[in-house]
């Protein structure tokens, strides 16, 4: 963990993967992030990847490094502890993060009825407040339908919630944004971070929506690098490499270590393309060329070419499971300086990263593990709400916090 946030107070009322994922990025940068949830835990608290005893190993990565206080959400009582929560007062405070409702009783205007200055990020499904998941805006916006087999027409989910993820960092990003600002004029805001408007926005930004709209829907390529060449192989041994080359320099390595230069150059010649200058030739005339990389690749081995493709400049990787990486992989995680093996509440020894960015020459501090549930509620009444120990104790025998 870093102190690039010491100081900052966050509040944190979320579940799932964009909002708390938002929360663990500020708080591997050194604020303080309280979560509050609901006694028993809140929605994602039993998900999976869960330990042997049942806890989860999501809830338990997604919030490394925050505090946690249980509260009965329920009931009015509770929920006013919880908008006295987010806020309180502080200049580095009053920063409250959440996947709730647009209305209700942490609705911005509500909020900042209590602090006028409160900056709330919302993340959510929908723009107009519909809900939703990363699982079905991919499939909203067209992506599983352009991944996957040539000869298979059925829609392809993709493992990697990309749109929580990014989802997380952009919140991030936009809390401190308008915090800066809130430094300068003193303004307060709401900023809604629905995962819609981020897949939307994204295929904009890459181009995808000018594309489809000139040139139709993309089709399915399975593996082929769209717009340069890029595919997987299998080696003599029965490895599979993938090898992308996007640069000249990288086809013209990719060539050299292969030994096809004549080949291509015959390819080219009959053409009438130069595949070193144009990557989108590569791209269009792949069906001639995968036949020679195929070739080439069946007959030699992958301890061969790996180090072959190494001192040639070529970029390529090699196909693995995550138990392999996560065993085997020295740049990845068993050397990798992100990562602390460390013991956790669901009693689980594992490797455990810190923050994904790193501060060349400034220490890394250790990596803060996930809180179990309400194990700060007495900590976080008695500093940030001022309550005495009577107080707090009158809470739990009213059952409103745990």
């Amino acid at each position: 963990m870093y102190e690039l946030l010491k100081g900052l107070r966050v509040v944190e009322g979320a579940a799932f993967i964009a909002g708390p994922s938002c929360g663990l990025h500020l708080a591997q940068m050194g604020a303080e992030v309280i979560r509050f949830d609901a006694i028993g835990g809140g929605p994602d608290y039993r998900r999976w990847p869960v330990a042997p005893n049942g806890d989860s190993l999501y809830w338990e990565g997604l919030n490394k490094g925050k505090k946690s206080i249980a509260i009965d959400l329920g009931r009015p009582e509770g929920r006013e502890l919880a908008v006295a929560l987010a806020t309180a007062p502080g200049e580095n405070a009053g920063l409250f993060l959440t996947n709730y409702p647009v209305k209700g009783f942490l609705s911005h205007e509500a909020l900042a009825a209590k602090r006028a200055d409160i900056i709330t990020v919302r993340v959510m499904g929908w723009a107009d407040g519909s809900p939703a998941v990363d699982y079905t805006i991919n499939a909203a916006v067209g992506v599983p339908q352009m991944t996957g087999p040539v000869d298979d027409d059925r829609p392809v989910n993709h493992v990697l919630p990309a749109w929580d993820l990014l989802g997380g960092a952009y919140a991030a990003f936009a809390m401190t944004s308008a915090l800066l600002r809130r430094r300068i004029s003193g303004e307060g805001a709401e900023i809604r971070v629905p995962l819609s408007d981020l897949a939307a926005s994204s295929l904009s930004h890459l181009g995808s929506v000018a594309e489809v709209l000139s040139a139709g829907d993309r089709p399915r390529m399975g593996n082929d690098l769209f717009g340069a060449f890029g595919r997987d192989f299998v080696t003599a041994d029965g490895k599979r490499l993938i090898v992308v080359a996007i640069t000249p320099r990288q086809w013209s390595g990719l060539l050299k270590t292969l030994d096809l230069s004549d080949a291509v150059g015959a390819i080219e010649a009959e053409l009438g393309v130069s595949f070193a200058k144009d990557e989108g030739a590569r791209f269009t005339h792949r069906a001639r060329l995968f036949p020679l990389f195929e070739a080439a690749f069946a007959t030699r081995a992958a301890e061969t070419l790996e180090p072959a493709f190494d001192a040639g400049g070529v970029t390529w990787g090699e196909y693995q499971t995550l138990r392999q990486a996560v065993t085997t992989d020295p740049r990845l995680f068993t050397a990798n300086p992100l990562f602390e093996t460390l013991t956790h509440p669901s009693g689980l020894t594992y490797p455990t990263s810190g923050p994904a960015g790193t501060l060349a020459n400034e220490a890394r501090g250790a990596v803060a593990i996930a809180p179990k549930l309400g194990q700060h509620t007495d900590e976080v009444l008695a500093t940030v709400l001022g309550l005495d120990s009577g107080a707090i104790g009158r809470l739990h025998d009213e059952g409103l916090v745990a």
